[in-house]
């Protein structure tokens, strides 16, 4: 398994965000997190991401403990948080050789993600020149650059257009063939349209 979510509860203070969720999923599968916002969506991907620790529960990814070893579980994971913090002042390019020194990634894997999420011709612009769907597909890139095994999307179709939307679908599917692709929404035709 990918990811194994095992009785896993969190509470902030006397609100119960999650109640004994469990739940897996396997190398190649594209899984839809659906539910109404405040399910608890977000707090489980910060909790499967290392971010937050829950109050009861089990998570390992790739087999490890996310609990007891959240740095190495996130070396396999990529991340796009609900809002994507993009630094809007950089260009696209820029801001991805930034995010592969980060990881430590040979800075050639920044063009092999740029042309994987359909941002050819939108790399020598600055961030903040970029529309909505655009400035996801950064996210998205940023999140793959380190070739992670899983990859955690929280509501990556929010806000964008029918096109975007159909175009950030297609690279979710993509992606999904040889990752284990856990998103959330509170869309029910996106988890159709997708998982």
């Amino acid at each position: 398994m990918s990811i194994k979510v095992s009785s896993v509860s969190k509470f902030y203070k006397s609100q119960k965000a999650l109640d004994s969720v469990s739940f897996s999923a396997d190398k190649g599968q594209v899984i839809g997190f659906l539910g109404p916002n405040g399910a608890g969506k977000s707090t489980m991907m910060k909790i499967l991401t290392g971010f937050i620790k829950p109050n009861a529960g089990e998570v390992f990814v790739d087999e490890i403990d996310v609990l007891q070893n959240p740095l190495e579980a996130q070396k396999i994971i990529g991340y796009l948080p609900e809002h994507n913090p993009l630094y809007e002042e950089m260009f696209v390019r820029e801001y991805l050789q930034f995010q592969a020194s980060i990881f430590k990634v040979d800075k050639s894997q920044v063009d092999d993600c740029i042309v994987q999420v359909g941002l050819t011709s939108e790399a020598h612009k600055k961030i903040h020149q970029l529309s909505k769907g655009y400035q996801q597909r950064v996210g998205i890139a940023a999140a793959i650059l380190h070739n992670p095994k899983v990859l955690i999307l929280d509501e990556p179709t929010t806000g964008l257009d029918p096109n975007q939307l159909e175009e950030i679908r297609a690279i979710i599917k993509e992606l999904g063939k040889d990752k284990t692709v856990l998103f959330s929404t509170h869309i029910m035709q996106e988890v159709e349209a997708v998982c």
